[in-house]
C-alpha cells in the first residue's frame, strides 16, 4: 500500500462525493469495519457513509478544498475547508482529518478535528 496514493485517492473521493452529495461514494473509501470519529467530542460513527448521509441532509455544500496530505507510512493528515449553506446562511468549516489506511488503501481509522464559523473565510493552506 502506497500511503501517498491512498491519501490522494481519499482526497479525490471525498471531493467528488461531497460535491455530488453521494454518501455511497464516501462510504466506498472506507473498510467495512473502519472507525470513523467525526469530531473529538463525539462517539465513533457507525460508518463514514452514515455520517455523510446525516451531514448532507443538514447542509448544502457550496465549495470544498483539501490541502496536500502529510504522509508517513500508512498514516496521513489532510487539511480541509468547506463553505456550507444551512438555511440560507453561509458557514465556513475548516479541519484536519487524521487517517490510517489498510493494505488495500481504504481507510481503517479516521479522526477529525474541525471548527466552524459564520460567514465565508478563505482557506489558509
Amino acid at each position: 500500500m502506497d500511503g501517498e496514493a491512498a491519501a490522494r485517492a481519499w482526497i479525490e473521493g471525498w471531493t467528488r462525493g461531497w460535491e455530488a452529495g453521494d454518501a455511497d461514494a464516501i462510504g466506498a473509501l472506507y473498510a467495512a469495519d473502519a472507525v470513523y470519529r467525526s469530531h473529538p467530542f463525539r462517539e465513533p460513527e457507525r460508518s463514514a457513509r452514515d455520517y455523510a448521509v446525516r451531514a448532507f441532509s443538514d447542509e448544502e455544500l457550496v465549495e470544498c478544498r483539501f490541502g496536500d496530505p502529510v504522509v508517513d507510512g500508512d498514516r496521513a493528515a489532510v487539511e480541509y475547508w468547506a463553505l456550507l449553506s444551512a438555511d440560507g446562511e453561509e458557514e465556513t468549516l475548516a479541519g484536519v482529518a487524521l487517517l490510517r489506511f489498510g493494505p488495500d488503501g481504504r481507510v481503517v481509522e479516521q479522526r477529525d478535528y474541525w471548527a466552524m464559523q459564520p460567514g465565508r473565510a478563505e482557506p489558509n493552506f
